[in-house]
């Protein structure tokens, strides 16, 4: 069965959850937005998925652990598949072309909800992308969860000085997890660390625990309520 066509991004922020193709660098970029259903925040969250070459999708169970945890915490979210990815036009590039689909995302955001705190997150590959792009986005929050270091160079960019939450299983078999705790205590400032024991890469039977790890290492940062 073929799909209907997305609508094309709306002139204003959604006011119903909604998903929608995106004008990206390359093509159209599949974009989700989801709203919270009580005591809404003045911010937004923009959330990375995993590697599109191993399946990575915005619909993957630790994205979307990880945006329920914040739409909870009262943040609207926005999920979007990279480019190659679903109805995202494009190829993968690398990090480089996909840093490129976050910052038009951004964009869009904050065209729309310029008063609002940015957030970016992102699981695995996708905490690369969302990592290398805080400074550059000017961040108001940053989440990483099981970060790729070792695999991608870290290296190469500014990290960011907003509040961020780094969140590691202490098991997992993707991720050496000493190299990314060894990594994250050289950083100055360094980051709010969870670690989670008894937890692999995919946090399989840890989900849960998650979204407690996320809702609690966020709770100080959360922007002010949005005024009816």
């Amino acid at each position: 069965m073929t799909q209907a066509p997305l609508p094309p991004a709306p002139e204003v922020f959604p006011d119903a959850a909604t998903r929608f193709a995106l004008r990206g660098p390359v093509g159209r970029l599949e974009v989700a937005v989801d709203l919270p259903e009580a005591e809404p925040r003045r911010g937004v969250a923009i959330l990375c998925h995993p590697h599109p070459q191993h399946g990575g999708t915005m619909r993957n169970k630790v994205v979307t652990m990880l945006e329920r945890s914040l739409r909870e915490s009262g943040l609207a979210t926005v999920r979007f598949n990279f480019r190659g990815v679903g109805a995202s036009e494009g190829a993968y590039d690398e990090g480089i072309g996909e840093s490129e689909d976050l910052a038009a995302v951004a964009d869009w955001v904050r065209s729309r909800r310029g008063g609002d705190a940015l957030w970016l997150a992102g699981f695995s590959f996708g905490s690369y992308v969302a990592l290398r792009s805080a400074v550059r986005l000017d961040a108001d929050a940053l989440i990483t969860v099981a970060p790729p270091v070792g695999r991608w160079d870290f290296e190469s960019f500014d990290m960011p000085t907003c509040p961020w939450l780094l969140v590691q299983g202490e098991e997992d078999e993707v991720v050496d997890p000493e190299a990314v705790l060894a990594w994250a205590t050289r950083l100055k400032p360094a980051p709010q660390v969870v670690r989670m024991p008894e937890t692999s890469h995919f946090f399989h039977r840890r989900l849960m625990d998650l979204r407690g790890a996320v809702k609690n290492g966020v709770r100080a940062w959360l922007p002010a309520l949005r005024q009816a």
